[in-house]
């Protein structure tokens, strides 16, 4: 069964403008994972990180269903040390903090993919993907590759 993890930016996607056609294909395809989830197919790992994130989103109708997506997960990591060590030394490769812990969790759950729509954490884990201990990829095209196996 695939381990997916899935960043905020990833799940914000369904509540974005729908005006791009790349905005419009992503957020699809993030609804298509969590259908796969929901159906048992593969298992969603979130973590304290994604619900403090979510926490501090200003917009209350976006944070309230947010939080009610939040609920279906399969597992919640909960942060410790050495995952906020590995946190830090993933800033040192060009991480932004929250990218660099959603990494360190979704290493921590031994989670098959870690989706995100942001492309400077796509470019900065593939430039790294060497020293990284999950796959980080878009969720259109982990999804692509996924139906087509």
């Amino acid at each position: 069964m695939r381990r997916v993890y899935l960043d905020v930016c990833c799940l914000n996607r369904p509540f974005d403008a729908q005006d791009q056609d790349r905005v419009r294909l992503e957020a699809e395809a993030v609804l298509l994972i969590l259908k796969h989830c929901e159906a048992g197919e593969w298992q969603w790992i979130g973590s304290v990180v994604v619900h403090h994130e979510v926490d501090v989103i200003p917009n209350q109708d976006r944070r309230n269903r947010l939080k009610e997506i939040l609920k279906r997960t399969s597992a919640c990591v909960a942060l410790s040390n050495p995952m906020v060590e590995r946190g830090e030394a993933l800033q040192g490769m060009g991480l932004k903090a929250y990218d660099a812990l959603h990494v360190a969790c979704a290493e921590h759950a031994q989670a098959d993919v870690l989706l995100t729509t942001d492309d400077r954490l796509c470019r900065v884990a593939t430039r790294n993907a060497h020293r990284l201990k999950v796959r980080v990829e878009n969720p259109l095209t982990w999804l692509q590759e996924e139906l087509e196996q």
